[in-house]
């Protein structure tokens, strides 16, 4: 009768050891594990500082890379002359690109040639001069008249009012001529002093910079300068090359911004002045495909004028379609 109540007790002694057992493994494995774990994770941060070291050599040359050494002034100056000289070697016949036979004809056409193409200009001014071929005739002529003459320039309503203005200042103030002096010229309704300067360097043969888009987007890559105020670019380049240089250095410059270095994708694979510029780059590369891009006579395009000059290689711009006939 003892030995029946002895049983559960032996029984619950064996599982009190299995359960102490099943804990001691328990705690041995809890280290076990963590150490596994801990493992897992030191070799992650392993391969994420390995990778960060791969990424860091792969950029540390470009980082590491030391800037270009300033350019000093007196270096600036002989490159800007150098290219100088290599455009007039590329265009010899850079030439003024608007139709003109005298000043008033320059002066017209300098202004209505804003804000769109020399082209343009010289398709709209024949009609335009056989109506009104002196100052005495625009300021006469009726502004809705006017207007539709000059129609295909654009901005024809701004531009009617200041060729009658500065018609009508030309009669009254200077006999019916234009004045031959920049102070004189920028008095003139729509006159600016890039206007003033074209009309001076190439009807007068008084030395001027023009400063227009094409100019003053190239002086800022040959850096020349790094104004975008056109007066001061003016002032800028005008300080780096010799008075009798500037009227026809401002034709070379224009010439190589509309067929070469154009606004947004320059020719650079195709610039023949590409050892000496700052930006070449910029642009295409490849010579193929730069080749394609150039404009004019360098790409085989008829030019803007349609009287060129006999030294023009290029072929003349045709005239303006005439208008269809109403049905």
């Amino acid at each position: 009768m003892n030995e029946t109540p002895e049983k559960p007790a032996a029984a619950k002694k064996a599982v009190t050891k299995k359960a102490t057992a099943k804990k001691a493994v328990a705690k041995k494995a809890a280290p076990a594990a963590g150490q596994a774990s801990a493992r897992t994770t030191a070799a992650k941060k392993t391969a994420t500082k390995a990778t960060a070291k791969k990424t860091a050599a792969k950029q540390a040359p470009a980082e590491q890379t030391p800037a270009r050494k300033p350019e000093s002034r007196v270096a600036m100056v002989r490159r800007a002359r150098r290219i100088n000289r290599e455009l007039a070697e590329l265009y010899p016949y850079a030439h003024p690109e608007l139709d003109f036979t005298n000043p008033f004809e320059l002066l017209v056409a300098t202004v209505l040639s804003a804000q769109t193409t020399d082209l343009r200009v010289n398709q709209t001014t024949p009609r335009l001069f056989a109506v009104c071929p002196t100052p005495e005739d625009m300021a006469a002529i009726d502004p809705e008249r006017l207007e539709e003459l000059i129609r295909p320039t654009g901005f024809f309503r701004a531009k009617a009012k200041s060729l009658l203005g500065l018609s009508a200042a030309l009669r009254d103030r200077f006999g019916g001529e234009v004045p031959g002096r920049l102070e004189d010229l920028v008095t003139l309704p729509g006159v600016g002093r890039k206007t003033a300067n074209v009309v001076l360097g190439n009807a007068f043969g008084v030395p001027g910079i023009t400063v227009d888009t094409h100019f003053g987007r190239l002086a800022r890559r040959f850096g020349w300068t790094t104004a975008e105020d056109a007066e001061k670019v003016e002032a800028d380049v005008a300080g780096i090359f010799p008075k009798s240089e500037w009227t026809m250095l401002s034709h070379r410059v224009v010439f190589h911004g509309r067929r070469v270095c154009h606004s947004r994708k320059p020719a650079c694979g195709a610039c023949a002045i590409a050892p000496l510029c700052p930006a070449y780059g910029e642009g295409e590369m490849d010579p193929e495909k730069a080749k394609k891009l150039l404009k004019y006579e360098l790409g085989g395009q008829p030019g803007q004028r349609l009287k060129p000059p006999a030294d023009y290689p290029g072929q003349p711009a045709p005239p303006m379609a005439p208008p269809a006939a109403a049905s």
